[in-house]
């Protein structure tokens, strides 16, 4: 598969970030090693310069990284056209067993490499740079996972084959007699719907008494409930909403909703769910900087701006996963 123009990009762009990677750590241990911002020698003077080059490279880098998962989709979803059995990206990555992790690594990544590109816009909006040592730090972290995340990409492309014999998203995600029960059976839809709906007005009350009132132990009430709700709408998306997107009672995949003859809906759900999760998740991670110089304006500025982001994608996200199923129980459906 690695022939193909999806598989040959993906892999290529993994190689440059990968390498981006390594060099920003590289700075990184010369950072841990010499950084004096109360110094004016020289070394100190090349290491301001170098930073900038590097940070502007990881910040490019890990951004493209966090794009590279609706790539990875994509191409999923090109090789199930290939492969016996797949009628849709879910068929795809189930061909080998380095396909689902390799995507859940890359979803993982979405949020561990966006809070180094937010720790970033933080550290220069300060003259000082205070979380010069803490960001790169961190870098060092993330490089494995960076490592895990390209490595698992490779594998599951290397793997493929027009050969193998997998199954579609009718058999993982539908249960019948015949084919046992599926992924997520055992959801009823009716106590989703109640949590999927309970939750979206609590983070809604919540977000804004916080906009009007900070308290940290509510802030913190607030992430929490954002990763718990990242879940449940996934669930409620794959075992709910999209039968309704379909129009198939017994139809549940979360891939094919992306497709055209359902105008791309998928992708505008996942684009909401995923980045309010995201900044409603940072909201109280960034409070410790708080106290670092000259940092608690930025960082209540970031806050207030996330608090406010992270609710208008939650009201977009709850209107556009309830259009259809609201518009089948208006219409007279059961």
């Amino acid at each position: 598969m690695f022939l193909n123009s999806w598989s040959l990009g993906l892999t290529l762009a993994g190689l440059i970030i990968l390498a981006l990677g390594v060099f920003a750590c590289r700075t990184a241990v010369r950072i841990l090693r010499y950084w004096n911002p109360q110094s004016d020698s020289n070394l100190q003077i090349k290491l301001e310069n170098e930073i900038w080059l590097a940070s502007t490279l990881v910040e490019y880098g890990l951004g493209f990284q966090i794009l590279s998962v609706v790539l990875f989709v994509l191409a999923a979803d090109t090789f199930c056209q290939v492969i016996v059995g797949a009628m849709c990206a879910t068929g795809a990555l189930l061909a080998n067993s380095y396909g689902m992790p390799a995507l859940l690594v890359k979803l993982a990544g979405i949020f561990v490499y966006g809070f180094w590109i937010v720790l970033h816009k933080l550290d220069i909006s300060s003259e000082t740079y205070p979380l010069v040592r803490i960001k790169y730090i961190y870098l060092l972290f993330i490089l494995p996972l960076l490592v895990a995340d390209i490595t698992l990409q490779t594998l599951y492309i290397s793997f493929l084959s027009p050969d193998i014999i997998t199954s579609c998203c009718a058999v993982v995600f539908g249960s019948s007699d015949k084919t046992g029960p599926n992924l997520l059976e055992g959801f009823s839809q009716a106590t989703t719907i109640f949590l999927y709906y309970g939750t979206v007005i609590a983070l809604t009350a919540m977000g804004y008494l916080l906009l009007k009132r900070w308290l940290v132990l509510l802030a913190a009430l607030f992430s929490a409930g954002w990763i718990w709700f990242l879940g449940l709408a996934a669930i409620a998306i794959i075992t709910v909403f999209s039968s309704y997107i379909y129009a198939m009672p017994y139809h549940n995949c979360p891939f094919c909703i992306l497709k055209p003859e359902y105008n791309y809906i998928g992708f505008a759900l996942y684009f909401t769910l995923i980045p309010a999760s995201f900044f409603g998740l940072t909201t109280v991670l960034v409070e410790p900087f708080k106290t670092m110089n000259n940092l608690a304006g930025a960082v209540e500025k970031y806050q207030r701006g996330a608090i406010s982001f992270s609710l208008i994608l939650l009201l977009l996200l709850t209107a556009l996963s309830s259009y259809h199923f609201l518009l089948y129980r208006i219409s007279g459906g059961e």
